[in-house]
């Protein structure tokens, strides 16, 4: 019974978990070609040479420290929301938000190795790597019934819905 009832909360926080992992899995091929780029490839080479000579308990300071700067960047953000300037704190707020996981899988790719040294912190790593398999057995689901349904002849679909899908589908094509 309880279960049952805590399956829509449980469903939530797994699809947030696939979006934090969604935006590390995107935002990690950007970091990439912005250090391609400019010339961070020499500071992430200088970055991986200190990281070897570190212990892993001085790397997990390393992994932890740029993540600082952006706390004031999302608590400015949340001002802002607080204050009703909707648009500039919801912007705020998801560039400290893309910002903190860009910064955060560039310095993670170079720290990697170093982390997994810790058994703690291997152990972790792996326990996120199941919750995220995990998250995504409870949404795919979800998400296949859901496609299904907008691909479908609209059977459990209330005639109101369907005519809001195709009024939709009909203003996005006029608009190309």
């Amino acid at each position: 019974m309880l279960r049952r009832l805590l399956q829509p909360v449980w469903v939530l926080l797994a699809i947030i978990f696939l979006i934090e992992a969604w935006l590390w899995d995107h935002l990690e091929p950007i970091v990439a070609r912005v250090v391609a780029a400019i010339p961070l490839a020499r500071f992430k080479q200088w970055l991986s040479d200190r990281v070897d000579a570190l212990s892993p308990s001085m790397t997990l300071i390393i992994f932890a420290v740029p993540i600082i700067p952006l706390f004031p960047l999302k608590l400015i953000g949340l001002w802002l929301l607080a204050h009703e300037y909707w648009f500039s704190g919801v912007s705020t707020f998801l560039f400290a938000k893309m910002l903190g996981v860009g910064v955060t899988a560039f310095v993670f790719d170079v720290t990697r190795d170093k982390l997994l040294e810790m058994h703690w912190f291997e152990r972790t790593y792996e326990l996120v790597l199941k919750v995220r398999a995990k998250a995504h057995e409870m949404v795919d689901p979800i998400k296949r019934r859901i496609r299904e349904l907008i691909a479908g002849n609209g059977e459990g679909w209330s005639s109101r819905t369907l005519r809001l899908i195709q009024r939709f589908r009909k203003s996005v094509h006029e608009a190309r």
